[in-house]
């Protein structure tokens, strides 16, 4: 007798603040997706929301994008947030994972990139355009000294094999199945990993770790 399939952790998804056609768009877009559950919500109603996992949040004009976010973030630290916008200059995308953001994805992008940006996001990695990120290293690079702060920091030898591995793109998950230990384990490390080099995400440490010769570069 064949083992039942084992079913994927649904991941609840909130869109905020969404006019009626563009949920539609979205719940047409995730209903063929078994894991994945939507539903339509406002920003009060975030802190109630215990269940969701990730959140969709529209970029409008006249609507204070990081004002919302910092309210969001208030009430839900742990929230996941992936802003979805049209046209957002490179500027804008790296202001709003600055400001906690863990995705932006444009509304023209292909259905499938969604998807993957949810999951990607939910996992506990950035999601992202290239040249977004492209801009982000460059700038680093260039003048590393102005975001980090001066000086090496020291890092176990486990902080040490989590970090090749996040510079690896791998997610938490991923890291954890390496190095034999649990996701929340791995998640401990990165946030520790997080305070002892001053940045705020994931990508702002993997550069950090890259541009002071923390790891080699692949």
């Amino acid at each position: 007798m064949k083992p039942a399939p084992v079913k994927k952790p649904r991941i609840r998804i909130a869109v905020l603040e969404s006019d009626p056609l563009r949920f539609v768009g979205f719940r047409a877009l995730f209903d063929s997706e078994s894991d994945l559950e939507i539903l339509a919500s406002s920003i009060p109603e975030v802190p109630s929301l215990g269940s969701v996992d990730v959140v969709l949040l529209g970029s409008r004009n006249g609507v204070n994008l990081f004002d919302t976010m910092a309210g969001l973030k208030a009430s839900r630290p742990d929230l996941k947030i992936i802003v979805t916008g049209s046209g957002a200059d490179d500027e804008t995308i790296l202001k709003a994972l600055a400001a906690g953001a863990k995705g932006y994805v444009d509304e023209a992008a292909p259905p499938a990139d969604f998807v993957q940006a949810i999951r990607w996001v939910n996992q506990g990695s950035v999601w992202a355009p290239r040249r977004a990120l492209s801009m982000f290293i460059e700038r680093v690079t260039t003048s590393p000294g102005r975001i980090f702060p001066a000086g090496r920091v020291s890092f176990t030898d486990r902080e040490k094999e989590v970090l090749e591995l996040l510079v690896a793109g791998r997610s938490n998950k991923e890291i954890g199945s390496v190095l034999g230990i649990e996701e929340r384990t791995v998640k401990a490390h990165v946030a520790k990993l997080m305070r002892k080099v001053g940045v705020q995400n994931r990508i702002a440490l993997s550069v950090h770790a890259i541009t002071h010769s923390l790891v080699t570069a692949k």
